[in-house]
């Protein structure tokens, strides 16, 4: 290449910054910062995925240290396979969102809104792969820091809109609790190891007694497990993420929480590769229960952007579902399957980050044409956004887990290594990843039927609202991000095997795994093959077939001749015409699934009656039903948290009376208390 790893690098962080800077010097004239914050963006983009690549093509760790005027810290980076992945899906979904927002931007914010936006955008670009490039602690607490306060000023850019600057509070309240988590964590490394260096503690992990093993990982788990969205700590996602704008909300969704999930694997795998069996069983039952919960509290939501946040939620389970058997297995020492398990952890992570990227533009497309985000104000949206449309149906299947696309090649695969479990592991183990496999299996199908219902309620049948029926398809600078990443979902798919072997062999790269053969062959050009044949598909020729059936279907058609086809209007039982309050609603189609698990949900339910008179009560006029779910961690844990809090706020704020003798008082009565147990 032209440059180095290192220049190419720089060049993009130098991109970022230029980018930041230009956009605050051109915030009085919010076209020309827009645009500049958009090439900027792009370019410092495009040089990092380009080392990216070139990392994972060289089979090359790239190290610096960076000059900083102190000597009680570092400042070091490293870029080795698994952060070179990482950095390859950050930086291209980066890549399009920024195209995308250029338009998004244009058509759905004031110009005075656009310069903010750019700006933090580009300090939120240049923290997320300094994150994943920090080789010490220092370097990452502050790459860290910049990162959440930069997604934060993104989360309440629009603070007109009700509800988004108490979803930013939410957000910031919580992300630094994450953060004191890890502060903890990494003064007890310190503490153990003497350095805040990343080396150091892969050097000196394995030697640090158990009980501060198990303390660093655990508060590793809450800190980076509240970045990424695991349940109990999810609370500021289904708010955060709705919130910000639309390309925000798919780099935040879409890669942002994945570095909670790459320092998780690094602490657990690198840092630690000695943990015992429990705590890889935490990790499967945590992941399977954000995985079931988030997909139901999914199907509950009317709110688009919602929806797709509580979706995250879900797949953010199912990526810990992989990462605990791996876990599980490798405590069990069988590490071919502890290869497997995180391999398809790392694969389920770059396809989430995909579609879920493409299903946030497609909506938010739908959310610039309508200026909604209600489900229930939508319908018929095919007919006038057919591309936008077409792309989140394949994000929809994606997420869904069905073939041709790519969720179900990493689900797949996620099930190969649950299914192996139960065949390897003790008793108790066995009882676990059996609960894991039926838990995914039970997420997947409530996956496909909340799509149903987004899909359905979204862009099928009659436009329920002006907005819908007068809605118009987005600009090409919307729909090519679209494009790309609907292709990426589908040749994953296709080619599952082959990306299969890529992901697990990056995942073979860690030091843990270096004896370790690989579980996973291919017996063809896409026919993958799982411990020894264990498990195998071929999802090409699958593709193949639905592709051909699709031909077949088309060519019946064409060849049928116009004087066959006869079109008439809709039967309604002899009421016409037809309405849009004839359509079932997103909570009529819920409503069943919702009871099913009304005893974990505990939903509430409103009743609205509306008679022609009196004498017709039993014929009523209108008839609706809202069910509504609160979050039950909102309401029973961190609800009463706060108000506990805001209690003793007050009780403490008694003591501010503004009377100086009063405070001369206190600091004599701390004084003798400080002196009292000092002799003591």
């Amino acid at each position: 290449m032209i440059l180095s790893t290192g220049q190419l690098i720089l060049t993009g962080l130098m991109a970022f910054a230029a980018g930041a800077i230009g956009s605050f010097l051109f915030r009085g004239r919010g076209s020309v910062s827009h645009l500049w914050a958009t090439i900027a963006a792009s370019l410092g983009s495009l040089a990092l995925l380009a080392a990216a690549i070139d990392t994972l093509l060289s089979y090359e760790t790239f190290t610096a240290i960076l000059p900083v005027p102190s000597n009680l810290m570092s400042f070091s980076v490293r870029l080795d396979d698994l952060g070179a992945i990482f950095l390859a899906i950050i930086s291209l979904v980066s890549l399009l969102a920024s195209i995308y927002g250029y338009s998004y931007l244009n058509r759905h914010t004031p110009s005075a809104g656009k310069a903010n936006v750019g700006i933090f955008l580009n300090v939120f670009l240049a923290s997320m792969p300094l994150v994943i490039l920090a080789n010490d602690a220092i370097a990452f607490l502050i790459s860290w820091e910049i990162m959440s306060l930069a997604s934060y000023f993104l989360v309440v850019s629009d603070h007109r809109e009700e509800g988004n600057v108490r979803a930013g509070f939410i957000y910031f309240v919580m992300t630094h609790i994450a953060t004191a988590a890890l502060l903890v964590m990494f003064m007890l490394l310190f503490r153990e190891t003497g350095s805040f260096d990343f080396d150091a503690y892969r050097s000196f992990g394995p030697l640090i007694s158990e009980g501060t093993a198990i303390a660093v990982v655990l508060l590793a788990l809450v800190g980076f497990g509240t970045k990424a969205g695991i349940i109990p700590f999810h609370i500021w996602l289904p708010g955060a993420h709705p919130a910000a704008p639309s390309h925000i909300s798919a780099l935040m969704s879409g890669v942002m929480i994945k570095t909670g999930i790459y320092m998780l694997i690094r602490v657990c795998f690198e840092f630690f590769p000695t943990l015992p069996s429990w705590f890889g069983l935490l990790v499967l039952a945590i992941g399977s229960v954000s995985a079931v919960l988030g997909v139901l509290y999914a199907l509950a939501e009317h709110d688009l952007k919602r929806l797709l946040a509580f979706h995250s939620i879900e797949n953010i389970g199912i990526i810990l579902i992989g990462l605990g058997t791996a876990l599980v297995f490798h405590a069990a020492g069988n590490d071919g399957l502890a290869l497997l398990g995180l391999g398809a952890a790392l694969f389920h992570t770059i396809n989430h980050a995909i579609f879920k990227s493409l299903l946030f533009l497609s909506a938010g497309s739908v959310v610039a044409a309508t200026h909604s985000r209600n489900i229930e104000s939508y319908g018929g949206l095919i007919r006038t956004m057919p591309v936008t449309a077409t792309f989140f149906l394949v994000g929809s299947i994606a997420i869904s887990g069905i073939i041709p696309f790519n969720g179900f090649a990493s689900e797949w695969l996620t099930f190969q290594s649950l299914f192996g479990g139960m065949v390897v592991l003790d008793v108790t183990e066995r009882i676990a990843v059996a609960i894991a496999a039926a838990s995914l299996a039970l997420t997947a199908g409530l996956a496909a039927a909340c799509f149903v219902k987004a899909f359905g309620i979204t862009f099928l049948a009659r436009p329920r609202s002006d907005a819908a029926r007068n809605a118009k398809e987005c600009g090409y600078g919307m729909r090519i991000p679209m494009v790309v990443l609907g292709l990426l979902a589908l040749v994953l798919g296709v080619f599952g095997g082959p990306a299969a072997l890529v992901f697990i062999a990056i995942a073979a790269s860690l030091p843990i795994f270096a004896t370790t053969g690989l579980s996973i062959d291919l017996a063809g050009a896409g026919n993958l093959s799982v411990l020894g044949g264990f498990g195998t598909i071929d999802a090409f020729a699958i593709a193949g077939a639905l592709a051909l059936a699709l031909l077949v279907t088309a060519a019946i058609f064409a060849l049928g001749g116009k004087e066959r086809r006869r079109i008439a209007p809709t039967w309604a039982c002899g009421a016409l015409p037809l309405s849009p309050r004839m359509e079932i609603t997103a909570t009529a189609f819920s409503r069943a699934i919702i009871t099913i698990f009304g005893g974990v949900l505990k939903p509430t339910k409103q009743t609205t009656l509306e008679y022609h008179d009196e004498r017709m009560r039993y014929f009523p006029k209108y008839h609706a039903v809202d069910m509504h779910l609160d979050d039950l961690f909102m309401r029973f844990i961190y609800g009463p948290i706060a108000r506990g809090v805001l209690a003793c706020a007050r009780i403490v704020a008694k003591t501010q009376s503004g009377n100086t003798h009063l405070y001369l008082l206190y600091v004599v009565a701390m004084l003798a208390i400080l002196l009292a147990w000092a002799m003591h």
